[in-house]
């Protein structure tokens, strides 16, 4: 199916920089029962019915033939278009999320993986939460149905104030994991101006593994081997350029001597 299209992007992420918007709320914040948030569930804009897929557990995953990009607990499709980025926390060097962009950038959905119960998903929660906290905060939030199910339309606090800016959020149920995207940009009011990024977010595969974890807790992500490889490439030229080096003390001037008549 899709070839890769862009050059991975590693960035770092400031560890004070938070999510894009101030007023984003994360699944670890606190919970707000939905009866609380009044939510009414509207007909979405904008959003075209997929075709039943993904986003995929590991143990459901088809043998197709995209390449993804393995972070451990996210393997990232590689579809033409879309560039993967990595948000890393620059205190702990730790991936905190991934960001694909379409559009040469003017789309941008970020994904987080967490951890859910076995019985039961956890989208219904933070989709009452996400809702609470944005209209809290002085933005904009509904619920419509989409091209995965409920999700949230949204118009968000910026830093400049009295702006808000559009944002989209989806979020998918599997096997012991949550998966959360918000996005940003054109695809936020229209998802189809951006088929690519649509299309890279359900073709995801999610890799919860075995280890007990609390529910919210984020899946680990890691770099990728391409990165690790390129790191120790770029180690070993160092080190050899540094062995190369002429001894500057070889061709330092030696001591003088001074006749004085």
């Amino acid at each position: 199916m899709g070839r890769a299209g862009g050059n991975a992007v590693f960035r770092r992420k400031r560890s004070n920089e938070g999510e894009q918007y101030d007023q984003e709320p994360g699944p670890e914040d606190q919970v707000v029962p939905p009866a609380e948030t009044a939510v009414e569930e509207t007909p979405s804009d904008g959003a075209e019915p997929v075709p039943a897929a993904g986003p995929w557990d590991v143990a459901d995953a088809p043998a197709d033939d995209i390449a993804r990009l393995d972070l451990g607990a996210l393997q990232i499709p590689s579809i033409d278009g879309v560039e993967v980025r990595l948000d890393v926390d620059q205190g702990s060097q730790q991936i905190v999320s991934v960001t694909l962009a379409a559009g040469t950038g003017v789309s941008l959905m970020q994904l987080m993986a967490f951890a859910a119960p076995k019985s039961s998903g956890i989208w219904d929660e933070v989709r009452a939460e996400i809702v609470a906290s944005i209209r809290s905060g002085g933005g904009r939030a509904e619920v419509v149905q989409g091209a995965y199910g409920p999700e949230v339309v949204a118009d968000v606090p910026t830093d400049v104030a009295g702006q808000l800016a559009p944002a989209r959020f989806y979020g998918v149920d599997g096997p012991r994991w949550f998966l959360r995207a918000l996005v940003q940009g054109r695809a936020a009011t229209t998802p189809s101006a951006d088929p690519a990024l649509l299309r890279s977010f359900r073709e995801v595969v999610v890799v919860r593994g075995e280890e007990a974890m609390a529910v919210r807790d984020p899946l680990p992500l890691q770099m990728p081997k391409e990165a690790l490889e390129l790191a120790e490439q770029l180690q070993a030229q160092a080190a050899e350029a540094q062995r190369s080096k002429p001894d500057i003390s070889l061709l330092e001037r030696g001591p003088e001597i001074t006749e004085t008549r």
